[in-house]
């Protein structure tokens, strides 16, 4: 439409077109030829356009978790778990004639039963009170009556074992083969006996550091002054540099890696930064699992969550995207047992719900772990087993900006997060060596033992495996081993792994 089709009104300004409706496309035709896709303003999606708070699970669980106020950036963190249960025989024990006998144990475990401890011997038969008949399923238990100067290894007599005759006060100590499990028992004192050594528990710490994070917003009174073609408002500019804080704060409340070092600051001198260790890095247990889960796998994972010795009250895993689909496509066609729910837990987030005999799975989803290139892997956490230590509380300030028209908003914030227990386990589906320092095994439910074998590891089976060995059965872990072959070679081997799990 030309502008000589305009008549003018009663100023003679060319600006009416008699008989035309009023819309969009005609307007902007007339304006000097202005189309009308840009004559239109374009509305935002307000939903979309605000990142929604479960991008950042791992930030919303440690602003839940247990508060610690400390008074330094460093922190001795106690990652306390229960006291040992378990000892491991090193070397046989021959079968003795003399009442008296030294356990040989290793060094980690040569000072932990005390005089006057009583012990189980796991896989050794005892004896009748007679002390003249073997009774099958009965176990040896032992008694300590010192400690050997020499070696430091406690000093034992048989409760149950052998005698030569049935009169006689004492008995014999059967023998016992090395790597026999041995569990503590309670004391056991004499008549009159009031003093018994304390139990010492000397837990070790790691140093956690709090890292100081901050955000800035800056804006121009000028732009503040603008009627901005979307309307953009001061608070919708905070809500997002705060949403872009969170997600990068979570990035490293997962990923961060531990350091201290020193920065030289312009008319402040010489200052300390500090980077916080991330979750990933904390875990002490890490399950290597890679490709299809099956109903065995979860029912496995809930019973090592539930059943150690430090036991929390809920399951809640955080999953890559790749893993939560494989958690998802399991068929439980053949465990109506098993129930599966959708709900939402106590955190306030819709979750699969897992329910098993030994305890339930709460599975979400972590977006996190998929920007971290952690797609197929997850950690199983224990809810209330998070401490957030602060040194600063979040706060925030707004100031004018020196020697420009312009303020300055921002956020500081000086924290960190640890993991308390051992109950937590790393599932790792995207690496294929371990983290330094971590318990780490593989699940296995074939009857033909793995191939590919390395010297060190660890075998959960959820079949039996005569592949293995001939007493190989679901539920044991196997540790793979250098033995010695017929010919004199070394070769790799295996044994029932009845060793603790190592918190580092």
């Amino acid at each position: 439409m030309s502008e000589s089709n305009l008549t003018p009104g009663s100023a003679g300004i060319q600006s009416h077109l008699p008989g035309q409706p009023a819309t969009v496309t005609g307007a902007a035709e007339t304006t000097g030829g202005i189309m009308s896709g840009n004559f239109i303003e374009s509305d935002i999606d307000d939903e979309l356009f605000r990142f929604n708070s479960d991008d950042t699970p791992l930030m919303n669980l440690m602003l839940r978790a247990k508060r610690v106020k400390v008074n330094s950036p460093e922190v001795d963190h106690y990652m306390i778990d229960e006291a040992r249960s378990h000892l491991t025989v090193i070397s046989e024990l021959p079968a003795q004639t003399q009442m008296n006998a030294v356990l040989p144990l290793g060094p980690q475990d040569q000072n932990l039963p005390r005089p006057y401890s009583t012990l189980l011997v796991k896989g050794v038969d005892g004896f009748s009170p007679d002390g003249q008949s073997i009774t099958p399923g009965k176990e040896l238990m032992l008694f300590v009556t010192g400690q050997d100067p020499t070696t430091n290894n406690p000093v034992v007599r048989a409760v149950n074992g052998k005698k030569t005759q049935k009169e006689d006060e004492f008995s014999t100590i059967p023998k016992i083969p090395a790597g026999t499990r041995i569990v503590i028992l309670a004391n056991s004192l004499y008549e009159t006996q009031k003093e018994v050594d304390p139990d010492l528990i000397v837990p070790q710490p790691t140093r956690v550091y709090l890292q100081k994070r901050g955000m800035n917003q800056v804006v121009s009174d000028y732009f503040e002054s603008q009627r901005k073609r979307i309307p953009f408002s001061k608070a919708i500019i905070a809500e997002q540099a705060i949403a872009n804080f969170k997600v990068r704060g979570n990035r490293t409340l997962w990923a961060g890696r531990s350091g201290k070092f020193k920065l030289n600051i312009p008319r402040m001198g010489l200052q300390y930064v500090y980077c916080t260790e991330g979750l990933r890095w904390q875990f002490k247990r890490e399950l290597m699992h890679k490709g299809k889960w099956t109903v065995e796998d979860v029912i496995a994972l809930a019973k090592m969550f539930f059943t150690g010795e430090d036991v929390p009250k809920t399951a809640l895993l955080l999953a890559g995207k790749n893993l939560l689909e494989q958690i998802q496509c399991i068929d439980f066609s053949k465990h109506p047992e098993i129930q599966i729910i959708t709900k939402v837990n106590s955190v306030g987030w819709s979750v699969t719900n897992f329910h098993t005999v030994f305890g339930d799975i709460e599975i979400k989803r972590e977006p996190t772990l998929d920007r971290l290139g952690w797609s197929n892997s997850g950690a199983l956490i224990g809810e209330n087993r998070l401490v957030h230590y602060v040194y600063s509380a979040e706060h925030s300030f707004s100031d004018r900006v020196e020697g420009e028209e312009a303020t300055r908003n921002g956020i500081l914030i000086w924290d960190a997060l640890a993991l308390k227990g051992s109950c937590h386990i790393w599932i790792d589906g995207d690496s294929d060596k371990s983290t330094d320092g971590a318990f780490s095994f593989k699940m296995w439910s074939e009857k033909t033992a793995p191939t590919d074998l390395v010297a060190g590891e660890i075998y959960y089976l959820t079949a039996d495996c005569p592949g293995i060995d001939k007493n190989a059965v679901t539920g044991q872990m196997w540790q793979v081993i250098n033995t010695i072959n017929s010919e004199g070679d070394e070769t790799l081997g295996w044994k029932l792994y009845n060793g603790e799990i190592e918190l580092g």
